[in-house]
């Protein structure tokens, strides 16, 4: 009897796997609609480790999500088992698609067939009460080359969605660029309530001719009914995927016109001024003026802006330009692009200066005509600074003696006819050869000091990568030889290192008014007709006392920009 029973389990085991049932395939709806998503679902009667292949299945249908489940179970001491596949799908065309037969283990499942219908999305606006539908516009549809159109979309839903995704619009031959952040807000539509969200982008053509919007796509998890009526803390969520098209957008893109003139340049508006840092009739030599201009475009990139920069062809009116500042501002309705650039002028010689005007030709679209923004011609008027007046100085002994020591001409010396006589030219023989000997020595500590002063400028070129530490030991030490070149170039390399001042004139704007002070009569003394001594410490007292105890604060990089989805 023992026997008996083994035979019969073993034979029961044996026949419930020789009769198992085939494979189970289904879909959660029997109406199916493109851009819709539904599950098909397929129930296998045994444990299968591996995968099924699904390259027949992915041929037809868009796989978006998929999931895998396995139940084992014993009866009376038989075992049974199952393994689920579950997988979220969306057709790629409408018509009588197959699901077709998946190699399960060993096991095949079967084919089943499936109606998709044509997408009730393309029709889909407010007036048929679609539950979810995209509307979009552009304007304007007719516009010229760089040129900002506005596009527009709206995605209307009623019905509650868990998440919505979707890609911005892409172009070979157009800047896209989204503009300020989405709006939501509610609108009654043909008695019918409506979430609606609203997102902006600008377009700028790059090529003339035909350009076509593509249409946009949104993906959203839209919560079924039965999950929006259970609610509560232990409910499951349940969501259905659609996915949602736009219409596409054709615009017509004018090339520049043929009668205009210089640089293309297309914007609704633009603003070209000027700023000076001081009164232009009244500068003075070594003291610095900065100029600030500043172009503003409506409807336009900032890319499309030329340069500003004027540099003085005027020997003596130094310009000294800083790098340009390029801002774009985006608002709901299109971008504002700004360019500001300065410009520091230092005159070295009294006298008028004239620099010429500026012109920047560009398109209105409201007006469809060419106009030119134009600054006119500026004349500086340059004053003697107030420490060039030369000073009532004796004239040197040692100059005539100087000439005296380097004259080729013969000195005629009288022969000894009195004692006397004698007596005054041996004298003057040895104040001659005193005074020669002393202008050697002078030219001797001149070449020296010239030599030192060559050598601190070559130590200071290889200082600007030291620390800011070492910067100002070196300044500090620089400012003891008197050397009003060095010492500039050392202030230079200390504000570049410590502050990221990339000019005299952004260290001037950052000093305050002693150390501002002392930095002009700097200047003046080396772009002025002066020829007195120059002494450094006024100046290192005055930069002591605003830089040395100031706390450098590190630079944060700015966050990225967060992600929004609708």
């Amino acid at each position: 009897m023992r026997y008996l029973k083994w035979f019969l389990i073993f034979w029961l085991g044996y026949a419930s796997s020789a009769f198992a049932e085939p494979i189970q395939v289904s879909v959660d709806r029997d109406s199916v609609t493109i851009n819709q998503s539904f599950k098909i679902t397929f129930i296998v009667s045994e444990a299968i480790d591996s995968n099924p292949d699904i390259s027949l299945l992915e041929r037809e249908f868009e796989i978006i999500d998929r999931d895998r489940s396995s139940n084992v179970s014993w009866i009376n001491g038989v075992s049974s088992s199952s393994t689920q596949w579950t997988f979220d799908v969306i057709a790629k065309h409408a018509g009588k698609l197959t699901i077709p037969p998946l190699h399960f283990g060993q096991q095949i499942s079967p084919a089943l067939a499936v109606t998709v219908t044509e997408n009730a999305q393309q029709a889909a606006t407010a007036e048929n009460n679609a539950e979810l539908f995209l509307e979009v516009s552009a304007a304007p549809e007719k516009v010229f080359v760089q040129s900002q159109v506005l596009f527009t979309l709206r995605f209307y839903r009623r019905v509650n969605i868990e998440n919505a995704s979707l890609k911005d619009p892409e172009l070979t031959d157009a800047v896209v660029t989204k503009l300020d952040e989405d709006k939501s807000y509610k609108k009654e539509l043909h008695g019918v309530p409506y979430l609606i969200t609203e997102r902006h982008y600008a377009v700028f053509p790059q090529k003339s001719g035909q350009l076509t919007l593509p249409s946009l796509v949104l993906t959203a998890e839209v919560l079924t009914e039965d999950t929006a009526r259970m609610g509560g803390f232990f409910s499951t969520r349940t969501t259905r995927t659609e996915r949602i098209s736009s219409k596409p957008v054709t615009l017509t893109v004018l090339p520049t016109p043929a009668d205009f003139k210089g640089r293309w340049l297309v914007a609704e508006q633009l603003r070209f001024a000027q700023q000076w840092s001081g009164d232009v009739l009244k500068m003075k030599v070594g003291e610095p003026l900065t100029r600030t201009m500043t172009l503003q475009a409506t409807g336009t990139t900032v890319s499309q802006l030329p340069s500003l920069q004027q540099s003085s062809k005027q020997e003596a009116l130094k310009s000294y330009p800083d790098q340009p500042h390029l801002e774009e501002q985006k608002t709901a309705t299109g971008i504002v692009a700004v360019r500001e650039e300065k410009t520091a002028f230092i005159p070295t010689k009294a006298g008028t200066y004239t620099l010429p005007a500026l012109e920047i030709p560009w398109f209105n679209v409201k007006t469809q005509q060419q106009e030119i923004a134009k600054i006119d011609p500026v004349t500086l008027i340059v004053a003697a600074a107030d420490n060039t007046t030369p000073a009532v100085i004796d004239k040197p002994v040692e100059k005539p003696l100087k000439n005296n020591a380097l004259s080729n001409t013969p000195v005629m010396i009288t022969p000894p006819s009195a004692p006397i006589a004698t007596t005054h030219s041996r004298l003057w023989q040895i104040l001659a050869g005193v005074f020669a000997l002393a202008w050697m020595i002078t030219l001797f500590f001149l070449l020296k000091k010239k030599a030192l002063s060559d050598t601190e400028s070559a130590a200071l070129q290889s200082q600007r990568h030291l620390s800011a530490k070492q910067n100002y030991l070196a300044l500090k030490k620089v400012c003891m030889t008197n050397n009003a070149t060095a010492v500039k170039q050392a202030l230079l390399n200390y504000a570049q290192q410590q502050y990221s001042l990339n000019s005299w004139s952004a260290l001037l704007e950052q000093s305050n008014p002693d150390l501002q002070q002392q930095l002009i009569v700097l200047n003046q003394h080396l772009y002025g007709q002066s020829k007195t001594a120059w002494q450094s410490e006024p100046l290192w007292l005055a930069f002591n006392q605003q830089f040395k105890t100031t706390v450098v604060k590190t630079t944060q990089p700015e966050p990225l920009e967060p992600l929004h989805r609708l």
